[in-house]
């Protein structure tokens, strides 16, 4: 793809092991023979997707990353909202720190080195309204500070300037970003408009692909306002300007996995996974999961391990964990990472409804496959407070830094452009090679993933075909004939290639062209 920037690679950059000649091809060593050098070079900017799920409601950081090192204060200060340290789930390596109980899905996780606890996330002079602070997360603005875009959005409408005028593109197909809700969040608000296509609800979403006949099943009142409704409904669907794309590509992925019933994140993250197994090129998801403005009533009285916040607790890590386990059955969970975050925390002192009030800092979780250190920072002092909140340890202005720039591939210049300012980075993703010039020159394949006829388009075909070969996994080289189509234009039938992941790599006029293709049946 012709763009300024490509992805940084690292370990997580290839999807498979190839074997070459016998003999391992290690993905950060030197490459030993051509092919793997085209392999590394395919960790192309559009390969890597960033998940974000709100925990709307400001969450109690203090319940679900529970300070096993200093229980006794911990105790005091909640004594009616606490966990029984018998039932603090336990990491890994990690006697000092524990999860909720009801989180054995992300405990899993974070044991298998693919879970990363970042301590005491908030920003300086909080707001703790859950419009302002909230408004603070999506844009990445200072607390005195007001910005109309958002931080993706602006990331977004640095690398594919001018959206949505002209989109479409050859080089940019699909929606740049994409929302499970109602109204698209102000984090992918740009200069233009939203950068990000709301897909309003599950059932929206399968009315739009066919799975469901109706986008919205509970009926409406027979009145004009209750017309209007079904009217709206149905425009979801119909204004939507990538719904063909949409569905296609959900047409093409599935889910390898079971996913947990009467669960809504898990239903949004079903989705996403979907989508990205069908070969969208989305870079953004973000998804939601509310209730977590638990002032009262936040565990039930005769056993903390249970109430609204446990079943929240719980809801989270199982919808996360299918996710996860969805990615690596589709082989794609090397190129998608997860954070969740939430506009603020709880005081660590409870309150006497059995409940926490709004806090300053919190831990955010992120997953995946690239993530590298288990803990950023330390578990919050109890004994040091600031009028009973936690102390922010880490900006989560810093945590943005590192999506753009360690795992998004965006160069230090513009993340400061994208934060308004330079933010330090935190070592949560494995080491990376960076990259400041892009692939040259393009080759383009599509449709991708495909099941038979499959275009590849580049401008050096025009004074040459070139020697046109596909390797599969492994790293064995297939016989696809090609056919010139034009002078930029080559066909392939991949007709009889079994589904898979391969790579296509043409030599012309001294130069090797490489692209990804993926096989679907």
């Amino acid at each position: 793809m012709n763009r300024r920037h490509f992805l940084q690679h690292a370990t997580a950059a290839l999807a498979l092991p190839v074997f070459l000649d016998g003999f391992g091809a290690n993905a950060f060593g030197q490459p030993t023979s051509a092919l793997m050098q085209t392999l590394a070079n395919l960790a192309t900017a559009t390969d890597r997707v960033l998940v974000l799920i709100q925990l709307a409601g400001g969450n109690d950081g203090l319940n679900m990353v529970v300070p096993l090192d200093q229980m006794s204060q911990y105790n005091s200060l909640r004594a009616n909202i606490a966990l029984p340290e018998s039932k603090v789930l336990r990491l890994a390596n990690n006697t000092a720190t524990g999860l909720h109980p009801a989180m054995t899905g992300l405990q899993r996780l974070y044991n298998d080195g693919l879970l990363s606890i970042v301590h005491s996330v908030a920003y300086p002079t909080p707001s703790f309204s859950h419009f302002r602070a909230s408004d603070i997360w999506f844009t990445g603005a200072d607390a005195n500070q007001t910005l109309l875009t958002g931080w993706a959005g602006r990331y977004l409408e640095g690398e594919w300037p001018g959206y949505p005028t002209g989109y479409p593109t050859a080089d940019m197909p699909d929606p740049l970003a994409i929302q499970i809700g109602y109204i698209t969040s102000t984090a992918f608000a740009g200069p233009g408009g939203p950068l990000a296509v709301a897909i309003p609800n599950p059932d929206t979403f399968a009315q739009l692909v066919g799975d469901k006949p109706v986008v919205d099943t509970e009926p409406v009142a027979n009145t004009v306002a209750g017309r209007h409704i079904s009217f709206i409904r149905q425009q979801q669907v119909s204004s939507v300007q990538y719904a063909a794309q949409i569905k296609t590509a959900a047409g093409k992925g599935k889910n390898l996995t079971t996913y947990p019933a009467s669960n809504g994140l898990a239903d949004q993250l079903k989705i996403v996974a979907r989508l990205i197994h069908g070969g969208l090129q989305t870079r953004v998801y973000y998804v939601t999961i509310g209730g977590f403005d638990t002032h009262a009533g936040q565990v039930v009285a005769t056993d903390t391990t249970t109430g609204p916040h446990a079943n929240l607790m719980k809801q989270l890590s199982e919808a996360i964990k299918a996710f996860q386990d969805d990615l690596k059955l589709q082989g794609v969970d090397h190129r998608v990472a997860g954070m969740t975050f939430s506009e603020f925390g709880r005081r660590a002192v409870s309150n006497g409804s059995f409940g926490t009030d709004h806090g300053l800092a919190a831990p955010l979780f992120v997953f995946g496959k690239g993530v590298k250190t288990p803990v950023i920072g330390k578990n919050p002092s109890l004994t040091d407070l600031d009028n009973s909140n936690i102390k922010m340890q880490t900006d989560f202005r810093q945590v943005y830094a590192t999506l753009l720039t360690d795992w998004l591939g965006a160069s230090k210049a513009d993340m400061t452009t994208v934060l308004q300012r330079s933010f330090d980075n935190v070592p949560i993703f494995r080491q990376v090679i960076t990259a400041t010039e892009p692939l040259a020159p393009t080759l383009r394949v599509y449709p991708n993933p495909a099941t038979a006829a499959v275009t590849l388009e580049a401008d050096a075909f025009a004074s040459s075909t070139g020697t046109v070969r596909v390797h599969d996994a492994a790293g064995r080289s297939t016989n696809v004939p090609s056919t010139r189509l034009s002078d930029r234009l080559l066909g392939l039938n991949v007709q009889q290639l079994p589904a898979g992941v391969y790579v296509v790599t043409v030599d012309t006029n001294g130069q090797r062209l490489s692209a990804r293709l993926v096989v679907a049946r």
